[in-house]
């Protein structure tokens, strides 16, 4: 029987709101902070001293260097690593990892240590490479029978002839060429780009000209501009891979640092005999002007949860000459260092602590939480009115921002409930009495302590 199913509004597109998907930037201005911008608030010293962080990253003079983020919880240590990330750009890799992944990791902690710091370096690998671009202005594919299927035809060999506006040349293939052909769809007209020692074809769109010959109102292909110049040129093509992917393609018998674009299984453990010649590549690959490293950051959340032998092994690493920045965060104040009976500020070895640039954050204060609520609404489409938010900001500052922001999406279900298009008060409070935040549940512990479970 035919069926009609009505498709939810909730999965029609990804529209996912994260904790901090409102966070564009660090929202400086030079090296001053803006009161508001780029999604952030308040915070102006911390935000300034990480905008000089982000200028020292981006100059180079940072590597190898390491920053606390400490502060209490919902204080926008996350935020300000995220902020930085996007400072930084695409191509400056940032590794965020959460200190118990190195524990539940398959391999070595030390190895997942290695490997993460080694994510966080970008190399930037400039090759210059001689190509054939034009539009393809004739096609001739030879076929000969399928040797074991004698009513399939399979290509042998190709004739195509290419050209700008400036130059045409006629090309003859092989096999190899002749399949890339056929599989990609590839027909006169086409503008495509012939990279003869990475044999490899690529076809870039659809000429202008042919485009207006097809007459057709709506097409998947790239409409494109028919190269000048000579259709055999040089052409620089600029890769940005890391550390850890040149060892995996190192690592792998038989390949290039290119060939781990074409996948491959992963190697669980790489020698240092591996890392090491890479590194000796990489820098003679620098020296020579054919690449450039980007020191990227790895950012380590609830550092406190590490252990002696884990910060023992930062330690070393940001001593060597291939170091990413290293940004670590905990809301802890005094306590055990893990794996040793030594108390020491934020869980973390005096010696270590003493090599860190240290950034604190503060807690916020009422109109700064006022106005971070009004972020997070307007992030996730809802309206609040006036009262609403005074008593959000109200119950932010009695017990925590985490808390208030918490009760926003719940008041907008209660709120939608009673057809209402915005919050009120009363939906807060409500939801206010449903929810319990973190010294409520505390106090009824202890009024039931007998009656829990022990």
């Amino acid at each position: 029987m035919p069926e009609v199913r009505e498709v939810p509004e909730s999965i029609r597109e990804f529209e996912r709101i994260a904790a901090h998907s409102h966070i564009t930037g660090l929202g400086l201005d030079g090296l001053k902070a803006k009161p508001v911008a780029s999604g952030m608030v308040g915070q102006i010293e911390a935000r300034e001293a990480a905008g000089l962080i982000v200028k020292l990253i981006k100059e180079g003079k940072f590597a190898g260097r390491a920053v606390l983020f400490a502060g209490p919880p919902g204080t926008g240590k996350t935020a300000l690593a995220i902020g930085i990330s996007k400072e930084l750009g695409r191509d400056v890799p940032l590794v965020p990892i959460a200190a118990s992944e190195i524990y539940s990791s398959e391999i070595k902690k030390t190895e997942f240590l290695t490997q993460s710091l080694r994510k966080a370096i970008g190399v930037r690998i400039h090759e210059m490479r001689k190509i054939y671009e034009g539009e393809l202005k004739e096609i001739n594919i030879e076929k000969q029978q399928h040797p074991y299927n004698p009513y399939v035809q399979i290509p042998v060999s190709a004739t195509i002839k290419l050209g700008t506006k400036d130059e045409s040349k006629k090309l003859t293939m092989d096999q190899a060429f002749a399949m890339q052909l056929v599989q990609q769809g590839i027909e006169t007209g086409d503008v495509v780009q012939i990279d003869v020692d990475g044999g490899k074809i690529v076809k870039l769109g659809k000429s202008k000209e042919a485009a207006k010959e097809k007459k057709v109102d709506i097409s998947a292909a790239q409409v494109l501009d028919v190269p000048r110049g000579p259709v055999m040129k040089e052409k620089e093509f600029v890769y940005v891979l890391t550390l850890h992917d040149l060892d995996m393609a190192s690592s792998r018998s038989g390949m290039d640092m290119f060939s781990l674009l074409f996948g491959g299984r992963e190697r669980m453990e790489i020698s240092s005999d591996v890392r090491c010649s890479v590194d000796e590549e990489v820098k003679a690959m620098v020296e020579g002007k054919k690449a450039e490293i980007i020191p990227g950051v790895v950012f380590i959340d609830e550092c406190s949860m590490l252990d002696i032998e884990t910060f023992a092994f930062l330690n070393r690493a940001m001593e060597q000459e291939l170091a990413p920045i290293i940004i670590f965060a905990t809301n802890r104040g005094l306590t055990t260092v893990k794996g040793t009976d030594i108390r020491s500020p934020h869980g973390m070895p005096l010696d270590l602590l003493d090599r860190l640039l240290i950034i604190n954050t503060k807690p916020y204060k009422a109109d700064e939480i006022k106005k971070i609520l009004e972020i997070k609404a307007e992030a996730e489409k809802i309206d609040l009115d006036r009262e609403a938010l005074e008593y959000l900001t109200q119950i932010g500052t009695r017990t925590s921002l985490r808390y208030a922001i918490q009760l926003i999406a719940p008041a907008n279900e209660v709120a939608r409930s009673e057809k209402e298009k915005k919050i009120k008060k009363g939906h807060i409070e409500r939801v206010e009495k449903l929810f319990s935040d973190v010294k409520e549940s505390v106090n009824y512990l202890k009024e039931l302590e007998e009656k829990f479970l022990k």
